[in-house]
């Protein structure tokens, strides 16, 4: 090893050691890539004046945070969405796990909160961001998708009668039964 790459790693570590005496002697843990990269897409974001960011662990844990929507449009009009969002360290070669909380009546979204977003599975791009996932997620409210269903009812619903679809949802947004599944109120 050259002696100017010693000084190197001398002078990084004079640097940790300061930083560790300015911070109480508290070892700074170092982030991730993962975290790195998400602080930079947080920072970045320009959401919708209907959707909101939560970090319910505290803003020390951004790798799992929620999102809530609220679309101002279409069937799901004055409904709200709750999903939760959990960030792997490798992020963004990874698309987040993103989970609906809020129990829907809808073609993309089956009864457990798994979603079906293509950009969280086979179209996950390292370019893509958080910004991208949650307008992804609100353009399922403003526009759902009958033709890659994970709830196969609703989509034959919304494929083959609309306006029952419609019903459907409204019964389920107001808390009620669709079919045999009681849905809770979430307008």
């Amino acid at each position: 090893m050259s002696g100017a790459m010693i000084r190197l790693f001398k002078v990084k570590e004079k640097q940790r050691e300061l930083a560790e005496n300015a911070n109480g002697g508290v070892p700074i843990k170092k982030q991730t890539a993962g975290e790195l990269r998400l602080h930079k897409d947080i920072s970045e974001l320009n959401l919708p004046t209907s959707c909101n960011m939560m970090f319910p662990n505290g803003k020390d844990d951004l790798m799992n945070f929620e999102v809530s929507i609220r679309p101002d449009e279409g069937y799901y009009l004055g409904g709200m969405f709750l999903f939760s969002f959990q960030v792997s360290p490798i992020y963004p070669h990874e698309a987040p796990k993103v989970k609906c909380k809020t129990k829907v009546y809808h073609p993309n979204i089956d009864l457990e909160g798994n979603v079906c977003l293509n950009i969280l599975r086979e179209d996950w791009k390292p370019v893509l961001s958080i910004n991208t996932i949650i307008y992804g997620l609100y353009h399922l409210f403003t526009e759902p998708n009958c033709e890659d269903p994970l709830n196969h009812d609703a989509a034959a619903v919304l494929r083959d009668n609309p306006k029952m679809f419609e019903s459907h949802v409204r019964r389920a947004l107001a808390g009620g039964y669709v079919g045999q599944t009681f849905f809770p109120r979430c307008i």
